[in-house]
């Protein structure tokens, strides 16, 4: 069936001859089979069994089975004709216990999967830490706690020395904003802590880690190891032209973005940080020599989109009935509304602006000319029914598939004004555990029927497979 229009196979063909077309998981999303080879349990465990902090009451404990399915899936990959998989690498699997030695059945397992990936000529991309920190480190503080920072120095150097040339490109965290300000200001993912002091912490100590896990990588490996980071950098729109507006903006992604760019590509901190959250912390928590530690040379940055975000000056809410101020704002964000999105919507509530994703390539590209850019993450989830037709089941998603083609000539665009971006991953190869939500959201271009395990073909899937195709004919 085909499925692309002329302007999609236009556009596939007009892609530049080495761009990566890949897709993308995480460990605690897929993997299941969370009591075999000794695995220890991770925050996420522990946040998925307290009553109410999961939509539907589930955890990740079969997700996908992708930890014994793995096989299967890659040639799922293969069929779509994929030339790399973004994976992550679950900690609680490689360290079992606080102080112990690395677990042999864990290390042999990712080895078997990226050779399989290998023999598949589906490059690995791994991201070391995808949330799952390991519940003893939490009981010592977690991301609070600077020790864990060193500690994933030491897990990255691990798994860097254990599988070393088998991966192309090596990911330190993916999505710090989520570590931080979900996991320790608005307790909405594991570990479940409201407390912007603590946000804060985990934010230079997340910032440490990743400094210390390239410096791991590189140390193991050489400098010619390619090396990584994931933000999911927030697009802020002010929601008028007002100066109070633009401020609201500007802070916004002060504290969404800045936090992170400024130490990991730059070496420093914007001194205006401080004065936003001056209320909430001293920021004692920086020593002499951290900057310099963090900041440490990249081969590429990893961007996540999904939809841009709309703020402006709290005022009285008498005066703003259509305003969604969160109930447990982003740290540093309490004099900042955010408003309801607009448009047709995702099934996760949210908006869909592809110009939001070639403005913010276009900015990293213009910031830090010499980095090669990648989105690590995009994608849509929208409610997937099952039909049987001529014996088989399918999907059909054309939502997704809409959202998809958009975001894909936003990238196109980008790359046309400028934008040095050289690989897509589209989120997700499966559906699977999406967090808080738990299993009631679907991302995936497959459709993981979960009492079988069976992996479904969606549009989108046989969609990517035909622009991959067109872009490998041209």
């Amino acid at each position: 069936m085909g499925l692309l229009t002329p302007e999609d196979i236009k556009l596939a063909q007009s892609f530049p001859r080495d761009f990566t077309w890949g897709s993308a998981t995480a460990s605690y999303q897929v993997e299941g089979c969370l009591d075999q080879d000794g695995r220890a349990e991770s925050i996420w465990d522990t946040y998925a069994h307290v009553l109410g902090n999961i939509a539907d009451g589930s955890d990740g404990s079969v997700a996908c089975e992708q930890y014994v399915r793995y096989e299967d899936d890659i040639k799922l990959m293969k069929q779509v004709d994929l030339d790399a998989y973004r994976m992550s690498i679950a900690w609680p699997r490689i360290f079992t216990e606080l102080n112990g030695k690395p677990n042999q059945k864990a290390i042999d397992h990712y080895k078997r999967v990226l050779d399989t990936l290998r023999a598949a000529d589906i490059k690995p991309v791994v991201t070391l830490y995808y949330w799952d920190l390991p519940q003893y480190l939490q009981d010592l503080g977690g991301w609070v706690n600077r020790d864990t920072a060193s500690r994933f120095g030491d897990y990255a150097a691990v798994v860097a020395g254990a599988l070393g040339d088998r991966v192309d490109i090596w990911t330190t965290l993916n999505e710090p904003w989520c570590s931080a300000y979900l996991g320790y200001a608005q307790g909405r993912h594991a570990p479940g802590i409201r407390d912007d002091a603590q946000a804060l912490a985990a934010v230079h100590h997340l910032n440490l880690a990743h400094g210390l896990g390239v410096q791991a990588v590189r140390s193991e490996l050489g400098d010619s190891a390619k090396t990584s980071v994931t933000l999911n950098l927030q697009v802020v729109r002010a929601a008028s032209d007002k100066s109070e507006d633009l401020a609201a903006a500007q802070q916004t992604r002060r504290i969404g973005n800045e936090v992170w760019l400024g130490p990991m590509l730059e070496g420093k901190y914007d001194p205006q940080i401080f004065e936003d959250t001056r209320e909430i912390s001293k920021w004692e928590f920086i020593r002499e020599g951290d900057l310099e530690k963090i900041h440490q040379p990249l081969n590429s940055l990893g961007i996540n989109y999904y939809a841009t975000q709309y703020v402006r000056a709290a005022v009285p809410e008498n005066q703003s009935p259509d305003s969604n101020q969160r109930e447990d704002p982003i740290v540093g964000g309490k004099n900042i509304e955010i408003l309801p999105p607009s448009g047709p919507l995702t099934a996760m509530g949210w908006n869909q602006e592809p110009q939001g994703l070639t403005d913010i390539l276009l900015e990293m590209s213009q910031r830090y000319p010499d980095l090669d850019l990648v989105v690590t993450e995009n994608g849509s989830a929208w409610d997937d029914e099952v039909v049987e037709e001529n014996g088989e089941r399918a999907v059909h998603d054309p939502q997704r598939v809409h959202y998809l083609s958009q975001h894909l000539r936003a990238c196109h665009d980008a790359i046309e004004h400028g934008a040095k971006l050289t690989g897509y991953f589209a989120w997700s190869l499966l559906d699977n555990y999406e967090w808080a939500l738990g299993y009631t959201k679907r991302f995936g271009i497959f459709y993981v029927d979960y009492p079988t395990q069976k992996r479904i073909w969606k549009d989108t899937a046989r969609w990517y497979q035909q622009f991959i195709k067109q872009w490998k004919s041209r």
